[in-house]
């Protein structure tokens, strides 16, 4: 989840043995030293194992759980569930990418043309979230025959509640019916903490992922709150862990630095024209623009988006741009953008901002952290004229915006006011040299000067 994370702390399971996941699907959430961050599952497959408990400290590398795949194209995979201390042998990649995550092809196809009846607590293919999954098991829900209201037909948890309530046993889930107690989504921190402030957690509503109740949660009930020592190590933690990366940068990667000042009349007149045609919770702003251009820019100039691993070069297939974002209580985070370059600005603007929240809120996933090809900083919120940035190892390259200010600017000859931003370039001399770095400056001037075709 960086390259400055060490070790983390497991704090939840999001799944169970037996649970059928997705590539992509949450399935547990980690503390780190930023954050309490969702992790994804690499692979689809069946989770034959988790090999950590929750509450447990790990080194990174560590292997949390073992997935099977399906038994027709497993080869050498564990099936048998054993000890936590024993590992299952890894699959080979291709295993891994080819087998299937549940259901046969040919199971599918014959529950399509109605000759194999659903079974009970099937789950859709439109599912992604073992959270769903769950739910729909423990209500005895088909999912197939729920309709879902998510992004292309996802099916979601308030379309499960609904399906519930329908059914009369959204206020009587299995579990109560054979009258156990239903599992407290509760973090160890949060447990530890309930004991101590004499909180009663069973009576509480959780805040955290998937509606876990977290330590800020157990605080607000305690009769006599105490004062808080977690915002203080989390803020020593997260200085600690830039101070290092920061460190390393300086130490590691012998800098550049290049500026340059654009015009950005034409960029800022566009955007007005085209913010008139939005409603207002659509509209953009001129930090979208910049970063679209910077990430259009990457791809025109590949040299500076990839990574220095291992004394070379490797470019990225993408651009995943990670963006510079302060917190409330101190320091700072720059989670990933994903596939910056090829994203509407509408699309791009919304994804700025839901990340932004999350970010602030402590609600990151694991790849939002560990993805980012190349770096912004822009300080043009904080009036700043101009910033230059370090590298984020094993990234190779920084760029930074400062505020938009208006200064006097000379075009044929006749001397004006325009709106320009300083552009800042911190390149990686192992990498690229001044020219590769100038030509994305200017790369990214044409870009900003013909904002439609942004």
């Amino acid at each position: 989840m960086g390259a400055d994370m060490t070790e983390g702390v497991l704090l939840e399971w999001l799944v169970h043995p037996g649970d059928t996941v997705r590539k992509g699907d949450i399935v547990a959430v980690v503390d780190t030293a930023k954050a309490a961050v969702e992790v994804e599952c690499f692979e689809g497959g069946v989770v034959d194992r988790l090999l950590v408990t929750e509450g447990t400290r790990v080194p990174v590398g560590t292997p949390l759980a073992t997935i099977r795949t399906a038994p027709s194209t497993a080869t050498g995979i564990a099936t048998k569930p054993g000890p936590p201390q024993e590992q299952a042998p890894t699959p080979s990649p291709t295993t891994a990418r080819t087998a299937g995550a549940g259901r046969t092809r040919a199971d599918e196809k014959e529950r399509e043309a109605g000759q194999r009846p659903a079974e009970p607590g099937a789950v859709s293919h439109l599912v992604t979230s073992p959270l769903v999954r769950r739910m729909a098991r423990r209500y005895h829900i088909d999912t197939d025959t729920v309709p879902g209201t998510g992004t292309g037909g996802r099916i979601t948890r308030a379309d499960i509640e609904h399906t519930a309530a329908l059914k009369d046993i959204r206020a009587a889930p299995v579990e109560r019916i054979r009258g156990a107690a239903p599992r407290l989504r509760i973090s160890p921190l949060a447990r530890r903490l309930a004991g101590d402030l004499a909180v009663d957690p069973t009576a509480l509503v959780g805040t955290g992922p998937g509606g876990a109740i977290n330590a800020s949660d157990v605080r607000r009930a305690a009769p006599h709150p105490a004062p808080s020592v977690e915002p203080m190590d989390r803020n020593a933690a997260m200085r600690a862990t830039i101070a290092a990366a920061m460190a390393r940068s300086k130490r590691e990667v012998p800098h550049y630095y290049l500026t340059h000042t654009i015009d950005l009349s034409a960029a800022l007149a566009w955007l007005h024209d085209r913010n008139l045609e939005l409603p207002v919770s659509g509209r953009l702003v001129p930090a979208v623009l910049l970063l679209k251009a910077a990430a259009r820019a990457a791809v025109a100039v590949p040299a500076l988006n990839g990574f220095w691993v291992d004394g070379s070069y490797h470019a990225a297939a993408d651009v995943h741009l990670g963006v510079a974002i302060s917190l409330r209580g101190g320091g700072l985070i720059a989670p990933a953008l994903h596939d910056a370059s090829s994203a509407d600005l509408a699309t791009l603007m919304a994804d700025l901002r839901d990340l932004v929240i999350r970010t602030r809120a402590g609600r990151l996933r694991a790849s939002e952290l560990a993805d980012a090809t190349m770096t912004v900083s822009n300080l043009g919120d904080q009036g700043i004229e101009s910033i230059i940035g370090v590298i984020y190892p094993p990234q190779v390259a920084l760029v930074g915006f400062g505020a938009i200010l208006e200064r006097p600017w000379a075009v044929n000859g006749l001397l004006g006011v325009r709106p320009t931003v300083v552009a800042s370039l911190s390149g990686d001399h192992r990498a690229t040299d001044g020219a590769t770095g100038a030509r994305y400056l200017k790369t990214l001037e044409r870009l900003l000067q013909t904002p439609e075709e942004l």
